[in-house]
């Protein structure tokens, strides 16, 4: 077996690890091609990853020009215990203050506490959108699998 195999997440391991770790760094392109990127709080939920973000932010701009994203989720210090997902794929801008509203719920939910909100979160909500990413391809790797073998 290749090493690249050997070192895959299965679908269920991938599954745990995103449940685990709900920070990811979010990929955008910049008017001038250039990687943008920033780290986000999200929820994979129905085969896509969901996340807000401030309608004017950086991030938004460079999505409305380039749909094409990349998001890392990784965990680990040592070579050996490297451990993550790397998502490639188009977001979707979702507007409207209900959507942000049930993005921060299901957020809530998947972290296991309630859906209250700082209220300065709820308040921003108008001002949000849900960042919306559909995945096309999906890369993983656990480093551990290769017993010390790098």
């Amino acid at each position: 077996m290749n090493r690249r195999r050997q070192i895959q997440l299965s679908p269920d391991e991938q599954a745990v690890f995103l449940r685990e770790h709900r920070k990811a760094s979010l990929a955008t392109l910049d008017q001038d091609g250039f990687p943008h990127v920033v780290a986000m709080n999200f929820v994979a939920k129905d085969g896509a990853f969901y996340m807000t973000s401030y309608g004017k932010a950086q991030k938004v701009v460079n999505i409305r020009r380039n749909p094409k994203v990349a998001l890392m989720i990784e965990a680990g210090n040592a070579y050996s215990e490297l451990r993550g997902v790397m998502v490639r794929g188009r977001c979707e801008i979702v507007e409207g203050a209900e959507a942000v509203r049930a993005a921060f719920a299901a957020m809530a939910e998947a972290r296991g506490t309630t859906t209250q909100r700082p209220s300065g979160s709820v308040d921003s909500a108008p001002k949000r959108v849900v960042l919306k990413i559909v995945p096309e391809k999906v890369t993983s790797w656990d480093h551990s699998k290769l017993g010390g073998v790098y």
